[in-house]
């Protein structure tokens, strides 16, 4: 089986990205371009993002979570710290986060460490979830192996009758991460494949260097 995709063409043409225009903290240049993205149309899930690990398998890995937060440290996500990549973060922190806006023809590729977050501040995410997610975190064993859909929801089921009346308290084993950044560069597509690159490079006295990458 297969299919040429060789004629897939695409003229991007709907914005630039000037040094002129740019703010000097990404953070807030991320945060230009979050607003922009979240006033246009056609996109559901604008804080949808994918995270890169290197696997305990020594494969990266990538997958679609959603952000939460941001803030001027860095990027806030939430998850099993037990799962696959809760598992690849604990060995090895370095991780790539990178946003695709399509109706905006725009993407963000970060660089960074994860770090687990204060756990006040999980149990307060955790709080402002609905029960049904709640329940759904503690029945479970994230990226581990399991019989069936029909016992994860004859589990659930159980769990939801011992909380009919109960507060869910959040599960030790799940949490935040904030990814601190140290590289973070924006891309803009542009007519001709001819594309706006700009990368910020986090320096030792904590300054943020500008370049502009050929496309």
């Amino acid at each position: 089986m297969q299919k040429d995709l060789s004629n897939y063409r695409k003229n991007y043409k709907k914005s630039e990205l000037m040094e002129e225009s740019i703010d000097p903290n990404p953070m807030q240049q991320f945060q230009k371009w979050f607003y922009e993205v979240e006033e246009t149309d056609g996109m559901d899930e604008p804080n949808a993002m994918t995270i890169s690990t290197i696997g305990l398998d020594g494969f990266p890995k990538n997958r679609v979570v959603l952000m939460k937060k941001y803030t001027f440290e860095g990027f806030i996500f939430y998850t099993n710290y037990r799962s696959e990549k809760g598992k690849a973060i604990a060995k090895d922190p370095s991780v790539c986060l990178s946003f695709f806006w399509p109706n905006m023809e725009r993407q963000v590729i970060i660089k960074g460490k994860a770090e687990k977050i204060a756990e006040n501040l999980s149990d307060g995410y955790f709080e402002s979830r609905p029960k049904g997610s709640q329940l759904g975190a503690v029945v479970s064993d994230q990226s581990e192996v399991v019989e069936s859909r029909e016992l994860l929801e004859k589990e659930l089921k159980a769990l939801e009758r011992t909380y009919e009346n109960k507060e869910v308290e959040r599960p030790t084993h799940w949490g935040g991460y904030l990814v601190r950044p140290s590289s973070i560069e924006f891309w803009q597509g542009r007519p001709n494949r001819l594309h706006d690159r700009i990368r910020y490079t986090l320096q030792d006295d904590l300054e943020w260097k500008i370049e502009r990458l050929a496309p």
